[in-house]
């Protein structure tokens, strides 16, 4: 639910406001629009429903994306051979689709464009650039109370501060969580007793300031005109949604979290080892999906701020990713590019495997949930954001193909994305810069 604008002051026609009413505005203007961020991402949440088949997403992004002739197949439809990097995800091919000539409209700029990878925002490289609405979070502030955690936004080696594929509503970056080991017991370690009684005072809290912001806006509403009382309305609407939220999240804290039988990971000590870095994120993934803590994810792959990673005794790295990925056609350069990029195919595999082998409800977890793996660039040696290489797996859709379009004049992405948000039994006709749903895609 995005938040409305915030209230305009009385024009003319309606009665002068003393100054001590009109500070007492201004304070009301300023704290509606920051409602949301009152209860942290991780506390709005609610029990979980009765839905008979949860659908899940993962939104994965790596910055630096894939070398384009290794991951394009060269034919299309179904039937298709395999490239290079493809065939490291061939006993998966009848359970992905691979898309090129796909592109965001309009989000240009580069490397700033990650930022955009689930909002499809246009121009983030431009001065005054607001984000908007990730798809992540859209599915949160939809089906988000069904689960203990509504979104969960994970990142490996990541610029803090500045980059992140979660942004909500209001265009504000939702930080990602980096630490597998801290992910792991969010979903899974219960607090103390006296923990949790804290967590319940600080949601107290949040429900005493929205009281009083409550009452600061019915005194506004006595002042002001017809237009402006109905965007007032409007705010209430929001304070009564974000009460409900807030209940709810006090019934999560005091219900047991899920047991697993898996132990608290131990975080890799360097951002060298980005491999083993992706890996855990994974399995928290992978986890959280499996105990239906939430089921919506994204995970962005900051290659940008990677130094020289660490592969295997066989493959020696000369550079840092980021450099690596303006090879210049240096054949060495691109050659341990090639090893990077076949080890991400293969911690890719890894995943379809182990979502496959876990049932739930006579189906397996990879059936239900979505995994979108890409980049917002199409090649990071030209620093080029269309035709970005794309691979869209799982989820309860006829997969198996290669969907190719107009590599020149590309077709818009966001259209994937609600095809996306109708396979989780969302309403939605449109997402961002979408034209209707992804063509050639089809629910199985």
């Amino acid at each position: 639910m995005k938040t409305p604008p915030a209230p305009r002051l009385p024009v003319s026609t309606c009665r002068p406001l003393s100054r001590r009413h009109f500070l007492r505005t201004t304070g009301v203007a300023l704290a509606l629009p920051l409602l949301d961020s009152l209860l942290p991402v991780s506390g709005r949440a609610a029990p979980a429903s009765a839905a008979a088949k949860p659908r899940r997403m993962l939104g994965i992004c790596n910055n630096l994306g894939l070398l384009p002739d290794q991951f394009f197949p060269k034919q299309t439809g179904r039937g298709y051979a395999l490239s290079p990097y493809l065939e490291t995800l061939k006993e998966h091919r009848e359970d992905f689709t691979v898309f090129s000539g796909v592109w965001h409209p309009d989000v240009d700029g580069g490397h700033p464009a990650d930022n955009c990878f689930l909002t499809a925002a246009p121009h983030p490289g431009s001065g005054g650039f607001r984000n908007t609405i990730s798809l992540d979070q859209y599915i949160a502030e939809r089906i988000g109370h069904e689960t203990r955690f509504p979104s969960l936004t994970l990142g490996v080696n990541v610029q803090q501060g500045q980059r992140s594929l979660s942004w909500t509503g209001s265009g504000v970056l939702i930080p990602c969580e980096e630490k597998a080991s801290d992910v792991f017991k969010r979903l899974f370690v219960q607090g103390s007793p006296a923990e949790v009684q804290t967590q319940l005072r600080k949601l107290a809290q949040g429900q005493s300031i929205l009281d009083a912001v409550g009452s600061q806006a019915k005194d506004l509403q006595r002042s002001v005109g017809a237009r402006d009382r109905d965007r007032l309305d409007q705010y209430f609407t929001s304070v009564r949604d974000l009460e409900q939220r807030l209940e709810l999240s006090k019934e999560w804290e005091v219900r047991p979290k899920p047991t697993v039988s898996a132990v608290v990971p131990l975080d890799p000590a360097s951002p060298k080892e980005y491999m083993e870095k992706v890996k855990l994120m994974y399995d928290m993934a992978r986890l959280a999906f499996q105990t239906d803590s939430t089921r919506s994810i994204s995970l962005l792959l900051d290659s940008v701020n990677s130094p020289t990673i660490e592969l295997d005794p066989e493959v020696r790295l000369t550079d840092a990713y980021h450099n690596l990925s303006h090879h210049g056609r240096s054949e060495a350069k691109i050659s341990q590019l090639k090893a990077i990029d076949q080890w991400h195919m293969k911690l890719l595999a890894n995943l379809f495997s182990e979502l496959k082998s876990i049932q739930e409800d006579g189906e397996s977890l990879f059936d239900r949930t979505m995994v979108l793996y890409g980049s917002n660039l199409g090649n990071a040696n030209t620093h080029v954001t269309t035709n970005l290489p794309t691979l869209f797996a799982g989820g309860g859709f006829r997969h198996g193909q290669h969907l190719g379009f107009d590599t020149t004049h590309n077709y818009p992405l966001p259209n994937l994305f609600v095809s996306m948000l109708q396979r989780m039994g969302i309403e939605a006709d449109k997402f961002a810069t979408s034209t209707g749903t992804m063509r050639g895609l089809e629910m199985a």
